[in-house]
């Protein structure tokens, strides 16, 4: 707890590090389909996705992270994002884990579906059931 303050009350949006910002407005818009939202910051593009933000900033440090940078909780229907993310071009990652299958290019455990890809700068990002 902060004083009388709670985070657990706020918004919280995944914020994601870029070399190029140009090249990603296309691919955050264009192959993801994200509407921009106004920013009136340079070097960085702000991102509505359903009730939430995304925001995108060009770093040095882009691409580093080695762990999932974003997630979206997209209901059952996985497997169909998936194939229209291949449609355009979006390469799908797979990864061994303990008590998970795949089913294709979809990651399945008892009670999740789960499927990772990559943006331009390498960041990774994640597809999940909910």
């Amino acid at each position: 707890m902060l004083g009388t303050q709670s985070l657990g009350t706020k918004d919280a949006s995944a914020t994601i590090a870029v070399k190029n910002l140009a090249a990603a407005r296309k691919f955050y818009e264009g192959t993801l389909g994200l509407t921009p939202e106004d920013s009136r910051e340079s070097g960085v593009a702000v991102y509505k996705s359903g009730h939430t933000t995304l925001v995108v900033y060009e770093s040095q440090y882009a691409g580093t992270n080695k762990a999932t940078s974003a997630t979206w909780m997209v209901g059952s229907d996985v497997k169909g994002l998936v194939q229209a993310l291949k449609a355009k071009g979006v390469g799908v990652e797979h990864y061994d884990m303990p008590g998970i299958k795949r089913e294709g290019d979809v990651h399945v455990g008892t009670n999740v579906k789960a499927a990772w890809f990559k943006d331009p700068d390498g960041n990774i990002l994640s597809l999940v059931s909910s």
